[in-house]
């Protein structure tokens, strides 16, 4: 027998902020649940983020980073949080020369939940063409390699296993899909 959404939604009851860090917040929330009984969500508070498939003629850009959580270098399309009170299209367009050094035209590709099991987070994917060398100065406490990558050789990658990074195998398919 099917249930209606309304049947499995969950009622907090209680919040506690356990963490307020610059980037995230990590509240353990009280709630009840559909049947009744009561459990702990632990959740992670995230301002939202973009992520830019930047095509350069038949090439991507990626950035070349490491990655302190999983303690390795990963191959990514680039991206960012957004910053208070600012814009999806400004963040992209910010994040792109920030990583980059190239900024153009921005063609929405789609937006998910990250980790909708623990987390808050929605990523905005954006097709970015037309590329025009204009950089900016890069955070400072971020250190990456743009590698530029044969636009078919990306798409292969993504479709059999070829990136580590989910944001990055999903924006190269909604874009190789929309560039069909």
């Amino acid at each position: 027998m099917k249930k209606s959404d309304t049947d499995l939604r969950e009622e907090r009851i209680s919040r506690e902020v356990v963490f307020q860090g610059r980037m995230l917040r990590l509240e353990r929330d009280t709630v009840r649940l559909p049947q009744g009984g009561k459990t702990t969500r632990e959740v992670v508070r995230h301002p939202g983020a973009v992520g830019i498939v930047a095509r350069l003629e038949e090439r991507v850009l990626l950035v070349r980073q490491f990655r302190y959580p999983i303690g390795d270098v990963t191959l990514e399309i680039p991206a960012g949080k957004l910053d208070p009170g600012e814009g999806l299209l400004s963040c992209a367009e910010r994040e792109l020369r920030e990583e980059t050094g190239y900024r153009g035209t921005m063609v929405p590709l789609g937006t998910f939940c990250t980790t909708p099991g623990f987390s808050d987070e929605i990523m905005h994917l954006y097709l970015a063409r037309d590329l025009v060398w204009d950089p900016l100065v890069p955070d400072e406490d971020e250190f990456l390699a743009v590698e530029a990558l044969d636009w078919a050789e990306a798409v292969t990658r993504a479709r059999g296993g070829g990136f580590r990074d989910a944001k990055t195998v999903l924006a190269l398919l909604l874009a190789a899909e929309r560039l069909k």
